[in-house]
């Protein structure tokens, strides 16, 4: 496992595109519902641990910018995966601007406040609600784990599986969670159908739309 893990840092892996393209794919399901069950953790601890809320816009666990921010990061560090000061501090940027414009993006053009870091705790160097010094830091940790833990795991699956096994897998798998996204986030809006947030919150959820 030591000489596969060095296999990985030292030779860039090649796959074909549709292979590619399944790995991106596990890596926006896995970063989404990573950044899900960040999101339940740190709000539970910001409501004083008295209520666990649901967080994202989406029947299932997952948040779209986390996915986003992953591939982003994947892209722009992996062949400096050697350097583990570079992808940490490329991330930070990186993430930084994207939940910067997300945030602004939200409320001036869909008039929705999904965060608000000036009313949290841990909020220091926040910038207009948008982002702040320990959301970049959680995230520059989180792209370390996603480039030296889940790229890895994904690539080993991509070899270890039969390929058109491994491919209906992760494209079914994403194509769910995309579909949830895309259903919450156009269709519902235009067709008038309940939204995800709706039916939680008549279930009894506590739900922070996102």
């Amino acid at each position: 496992m030591k000489d596969k893990y060095k296999n990985y840092l030292n030779k860039d892996q090649h796959f074909d595109k549709s292979t590619m393209l399944g790995i991106i794919c596990l890596i926006i399901v896995i970063a989404g519902v990573f950044g899900f069950l960040y999101e339940v953790i740190f709000y539970y601890f910001n409501s004083s641990m008295t209520k666990i809320y649901w967080r994202g816009g989406n029947f299932l666990p997952w948040i779209n910018i986390y996915a986003i921010g992953a591939v982003l990061i994947y892209f722009l560090t992996y062949k400096k995966r050697k350097n583990p000061l570079f992808v940490f501090f490329i991330s930070i940027i990186v993430t930084g601007i994207l939940e910067y414009i997300g945030g602004a993006f939200m409320e001036h053009i869909m008039h929705v406040k999904c965060w608000d870091y000036s009313t949290e705790i841990l909020n220091f160097g926040n910038i207009n609600g948008y982002v702040c010094i320990r959301s970049v830091l959680v995230f520059g940790i989180s792209s370390l784990l996603l480039i030296y833990c889940i790229v890895p795991f994904c690539f080993y699956l991509a070899k270890k599986m039969d390929k058109k096994t491994f491919l209906i897998l992760s494209y079914t798998i994403c194509a769910i969670f995309l579909l949830d996204e895309l259903y919450n986030l156009l269709f519902a809006r235009i067709l008038n159908w309940p939204r995800a947030s709706e039916i939680y919150k008549s279930l009894g959820f506590n739900y922070l739309y996102f």
